[in-house]
């Protein structure tokens, strides 16, 4: 394993190569305001954050990540374009894998601009390809935005497709509402019996627990519109459970994707923007033409991304997570800007797994 010496020179060689391409290096603090932020990160990082009380401060936690700091810096200052670099520690728990790391140090290059969002994804991606040449690493991409879109544009209510997005990011939870609002699961006894009673509170007894009557009132409410709407209609279910599982080479994936547009035309401006980055990411001298593409790749990663997602990882060492990722997050400096936002994409690097498969190369 390699020291932390070299972990700490390597990030500083990284960071160096990100200033020469103009990027300006920025510290976070350690510990973080954790309310807002657990809440825009999602929730793997939050049940894995280390959070503690301050008896002024209110709630802290350990940096899990540099994005969101760096954002709210950013937006703080005005949403000017900018480029900006760092390296240092982030601390995630790891309750499943004693053998990852719960610190270890992260090294980012992000982008705010405006001026051509395709050139700024390949910009990112590219940069970090050669960071990493020599280590064969399988890169991975594919674009939240596509399937945002998709689900976005269904002939279904407002209620659902909120629902859908919510859970975007939990396929096995995505899935499960699929299968409800399709009608292919059938309601739970104990719902269908409220749902049906006229008067729900008629044996209900004394009020307990924290939600008040109106509330429960109102959930109620919502849980017979749903169950009078009318299942998702079939080709677009079809093609929406078809573009999830998308994967191949670029311009074959974006060629399927492309065919699914019929019953989901409200996904064509992201497949444009997906076409208009393949062509930044060619003149960046990436060959696109072998670059992986996956309509679901980033579910389970953070939940701030919302369009181009990437990712890089050692083949045949599964046991090891990705040694870089990245993506777009538009919607985190609306979010974080008070009124105003700036298009912005970045990544993190780890130079400790860099290291490591070096010294076993």
């Amino acid at each position: 394993m390699p020291t932390r010496a070299e972990v700490l020179a390597r990030a500083a060689a990284l960071r160096e190569r990100f200033e020469r391409e103009g990027a300006l290096t920025v510290e976070t603090p350690i510990l973080q305001p954790a309310e807002l932020l657990l809440d825009l990160y999602g929730e793997d990082i939050r049940a894995r954050a280390y959070v503690t009380s301050d008896a002024l401060r209110g709630e802290q936690m350990l940096r899990p990540d540099f994005t969101v700091p760096v954002v709210q810096m950013h937006m703080a200052q005005g949403a000017e374009p900018a480029r900006y670099t760092y390296a240092g520690e982030v601390f995630r728990r790891q309750e499943h894998d004693a053998e990852r790391a719960n610190e270890y140090v992260q090294v980012g290059y992000e982008v705010f601009d405006r001026t051509d969002v395709a050139a700024a994804d390949a910009e990112v991606f590219a940069l970090f390809a050669e960071a990493l040449s020599g280590l064969n690493l399988r890169a991975a991409t594919g674009d939240i935005g596509i399937l945002m879109a998709a689900v976005a544009g269904l002939d279904t209510t407002g209620a659902r497709k909120a629902a859908l997005l919510r859970h975007i990011w939990r396929p096995r939870r995505f899935r499960a509402l699929i299968d409800r609002f399709a009608g292919r699961t059938p309601v739970p006894p104990t719902r269908a019996a409220l749902l049906a009673a006229a008067d729900p509170f008629a044996d209900a007894g004394a009020d307990i627990g924290v939600r008040t009557r109106e509330e429960i009132e109102a959930r109620i409410a919502t849980l017979r519109a749903d169950a009078a709407a009318p299942p998702l209609d079939g080709a677009q279910l079809a093609a929406l459970e078809t573009l999830a599982e998308v994967r191949g080479p670029a311009p074959q994936a974006l060629a399927r994707i492309e065919a699914l547009a019929a019953d989901l035309p409200s996904i064509r401006p992201a497949l444009e923007r997906t076409r208009a980055r393949l062509a930044a990411l060619d003149a960046r001298g990436i060959d696109t033409a072998t670059l992986d593409f996956e309509a679901s790749y980033g579910r389970t990663s953070m939940e701030y991304y919302d369009g181009f997602v990437f990712g890089f990882y050692a083949p045949g060492r599964d046991d090891l997570p990705a040694v870089a990722t990245g993506g777009r997050y538009d919607a985190l400096t609306r979010r974080l800007g008070n009124g105003a936002e700036i298009p912005a994409v970045g990544g993190v690097l780890r130079p400790g797994l860099m290291l490591q498969l070096e010294a076993r190369s």
